[in-house]
């Protein structure tokens, strides 16, 4: 087939594309700029790379039919946030396409109510990142059920492994938890450090979007949590991490008001983001109609990014 993948080599595409290829697809990666994978491959040489600014593209209404002009037999978008970048390309492709893949978010679900939370819970939204993904699915369900698209919708959770630092104990990106955690510092966590957390490693992204590839019937028309098999609480992560470098956690616990005024207000605002979701996912339809069994726990593909970040010297033990 030839496929199509819309921020062919990000995070998801650095481990996507190889596979794509090594499964012998014909591969185009349509990227904004000239940056390199994540992670080297010699399947990379076989990838045409196509180099395009979306945004500035999708003002000219250019973009979408330059997609559909390419004759792809699949297309796999890792980057689409509005609900009007997608509606170009479904408007573009409507019967020149055999497959849709769309990376969506478990952001769609706002507030965790049940854990872990299937895909036939309502979902409530109450950020725009969420909102506006949850209204991308909405049109490419509703595409699927009534036009006949061939749509399918893959939500992954925190994203992590080579190349991307991962969100850290405290709920936020400041790589100075994993020193202090090192040093066996004290580190203080909102609350009880009970909210939780759902990481996935990048390459169990990719395996979903070849595993819906592959199981194209139950795929079409279906949306998919791909996440680690287990969500873990900012205490248990702490713990975890902290028993990387053969320490004990010293943790304390500080009501969230307090908690705050000891990171920064970006700190801050990020980790409220994380913990007001602490998202706890399913994977049971992704295993059931797609065979998903990913590779990596949530601990395990954390702690390969944390790996990445100290071979490159940006944690300092």
């Amino acid at each position: 087939m030839r496929i199509v993948v819309i921020g062919g080599t990000g995070h998801i595409g650095t481990y996507l594309t190889p596979r794509l290829v090594e499964a012998g697809h014909e591969v185009v990666c349509i990227t904004r700029g000239s940056r390199e994978p994540y992670r080297a491959s010699a399947a990379w040489r076989a990838v045409r790379r196509i180099a395009a600014d979306r945004a500035e593209e999708e003002k000219k209404g250019i973009f979408a039919p330059r997609v559909a002009d390419l004759k792809p037999d699949a297309v796999m978008d890792l980057v689409c946030y509005t609900p009007e970048s997608n509606r170009q390309l479904v408007d573009a492709l409507a019967g020149r396409v055999r497959h849709f893949l769309h990376c969506g978010t478990i952001w769609v679900n706002g507030h965790t109510e049940v854990a872990p939370t299937p895909e036939t819970r309502p979902k409530r939204p109450f950020c725009d990142y969420g909102k506006n993904k949850l209204q991308i699915e909405t049109d490419l369900m509703q595409a699927a059920q009534r036009g006949g698209f061939p749509a399918t919708v893959l939500h992954p959770g925190h994203i992590v492994g080579t190349g991307w630092p991962p969100i850290n104990p405290q709920g936020h990106l400041g790589t100075w938890v994993f020193e202090k955690l090192a040093r066996g510092e004290e580190i203080p966590l909102p609350n009880f450090g009970l909210e939780t957390m759902h990481h996935v490693h990048a390459d169990d992204v990719a395996l979903s979007f070849m595993l819906a590839l592959e199981n194209w019937s139950s795929a079409v028309g279906e949306s998919f949590f791909v996440v680690s098999p287990a969500a873990v609480t900012l205490r248990g992560y702490a713990e975890e991490a902290a028993a990387w470098f053969g320490r004990k956690a010293a943790l304390s616990f500080l009501p969230w008001e307090q908690w705050r005024a000891t990171v920064t207000e970006s700190e801050a605002a990020i980790t409220l983001d994380h913990i007001s979701h602490s998202p706890n996912c399913s994977i049971e339809k992704a295993r059931r109609l797609l065979g998903y069994r990913p590779r990596y726990s949530s601990f395990e593909a954390a702690r390969e990014s944390v790996e990445w970040l100290l071979d490159r010297g940006a944690i300092s033990v």
